[in-house]
């Protein structure tokens, strides 16, 4: 017998407002604004040519996803692409804070193109793309499991339904801290979807963490409408941010510090380090 599907509900919903952040790129934010500023394990989200200082570079396509572990260190440059004639590019990005035990680990990259991304269709009108942690799928595909493996409980769907009033309920892993960020269109998120008001375009949506709840109904309120559906396993650790650094004391942030100015500690090699991208926007 399965059990009874309790779904949480939305405690707090922000605007992700638009804000211009470096050259040609525009991001919608929200965790990590003064309206979210802490909501453990996830630092910071916001709306891509890539490279780093060990060699590694490459182009993200549409429905391509990059998974980066900066773990040690590393030095990263993104960009969108602007192509003439085209639209803006358009991505998604999501920090998420390591555990502790995990924070030294060598940096390392997880990269999945559009056609390796594995979906779920629990209705033939919702499609689920399953980047890591499970969605239901239908009946033939039963539970389908992202093939991204974070270190640290992190489930992440990415949801279009194509009918408006469909209905699907995803379960959630019980005691995980979760969201939900609406890209297109807009949605009903709780039990009863005829009490609820519609989560708009660009809005992040802080669900309850209730014992029972098990999962979230979600009902599309518009003909068309995208959604990313993150829930973390709650880190029971200090959160100490300094620049782009990470750690859980004052004093590793200090030792961090010292390890990027002394090229050392998995920063070998930074300081010589030239960025094409940056260079390529410097002569443009």
């Amino acid at each position: 017998m399965s059990a009874a599907q309790v779904s949480r509900s939305v405690v707090k919903s922000i605007l992700a407002r638009e804000t211009p952040e470096g050259a040609g790129a525009v991001v919608h934010r929200s965790i990590g604004t003064a309206a979210l500023r802490n909501f453990t394990p996830f630092l910071m989200l916001d709306n891509f040519e890539h490279e780093d200082f060990k060699g590694h570079k490459g182009k993200i396509g549409p429905g391509d996803l990059q998974f980066m572990i900066a773990g040690r260190g590393i030095m990263h440059s993104e960009m969108p692409i602007h192509g003439p004639g085209k639209k803006d590019p358009f991505g998604l990005q999501l920090w998420v804070d390591l555990p502790a035990k995990h924070k030294m680990v060598e940096a390392s990259y997880q990269e999945r193109r559009a056609s390796e991304v594995l979906s779920a269709h629990p209705t033939p009108n919702v499609e689920v793309k399953v980047i890591c942690g499970e969605a239901q799928g239908s009946p033939e595909e039963g539970v389908v499991t992202g093939n991204v493996r974070p270190l640290g409980g992190c489930w992440f769907a990415d949801f279009v339904m194509s009918k408006k009033g469909e209905r699907v309920f995803h379960a959630l892993p019980k005691g995980w801290n979760a969201f939900i960020y609406t890209l297109e269109g807009s949605i009903l998120i709780g039990p009863d979807s005829s009490a609820l008001a519609p989560v708009e375009q660009y809005h992040t949506a802080v669900l309850s963490n209730v014992e029972g709840e098990n999962g979230v109904w979600l009902e599309a309120a518009s003909d068309r409408a995208r959604f990313v559906v993150i829930a973390g396993e709650p880190l029971d650790q200090p959160v100490v941010q300094h620049g782009p650094f990470v750690m859980t004391s004052q004093k590793d942030i200090m030792r961090t510090f010292q390890d990027y100015q002394l090229g050392m500690n998995g920063f070998e090699g930074a300081h010589e380090w030239q960025s094409e991208i940056g260079r390529r926007m410097a002569d443009a």
